[in-house]
């Protein structure tokens, strides 16, 4: 859990390096204020999450403002296909993930040119809900806070978004009485997206 969030927070390190570096040295196109993209992926749980609920498909959107070819700010809900594993039968799980967070990115191209890589890191808070699909319990509901790193990959009018986001959020029982603790997982996305300009 260290050793993955120090490189988790060199990676950010790094993106943010190259992002005042790009963006003192090279004019930017004309800036899209809005971004919407949904992507699709994998839920993966880690540590003791990992023994709890099963990994999962996942579907997402996302609704991005551009403040300045720099920044942006982000919001996303998700939702992930799971099973509770601990339980008898391995029900069916929801798993709602709903948060915001802020992005610091490279310039995305320079002016004229029709290709280009833009590498970004983030950081986000929002809430986590699990929720059997068929039983008769009660979601439960918790905070949550992300890291992320990526990329996007512009090729003329289109766009190719790669996201890692590193999650650490509140567990509570999914059914019956315990002591909440602290989970962690790994949501990996991806995502086309038709750029107007």
């Amino acid at each position: 859990m260290i050793n993955r969030s120090a490189v988790l927070a060199a990676a950010i390190g790094t993106a943010i390096a190259s992002a005042l570096s790009a963006q003192a040295s090279a004019p930017v196109a004309k800036l899209d204020r809005w971004e919407f993209l949904m992507p699709s992926g994998a839920l993966m749980p880690t540590g003791a999450q990992h023994h709890a609920i099963r990994s999962a498909s996942l579907s997402a959107a996302q609704l991005t403002y551009v403040v300045r070819p720099s920044i942006a700010i982000t919001s996303q809900f998700g939702w992930a296909r799971s099973r509770d594993i601990v339980a008898a039968g391995t029900p069916k799980l929801d798993v709602f993930t709903y948060d915001v967070g802020a992005e610091l990115r490279t310039a995305r191209a320079e002016a004229g040119k029709a290709s280009g890589f833009m590498p970004f890191a983030g950081i986000g808070v929002g809430g986590r809900s699990y929720n059997y699909r068929k039983l008769e319990v009660d979601a439960t509901h918790n905070l949550s806070a992300y890291g992320s790193v990526g990329g996007e990959l512009r090729v003329r009018r289109v766009g190719v978004r790669l996201e890692a986001r590193d999650y650490v959020s509140g567990f509570k029982p999914l059914a019956g009485q315990g002591v909440g603790r602290t989970g962690n997982d790994v949501v990996v996305m991806a995502g086309l997206r038709l750029i107007s300009r």
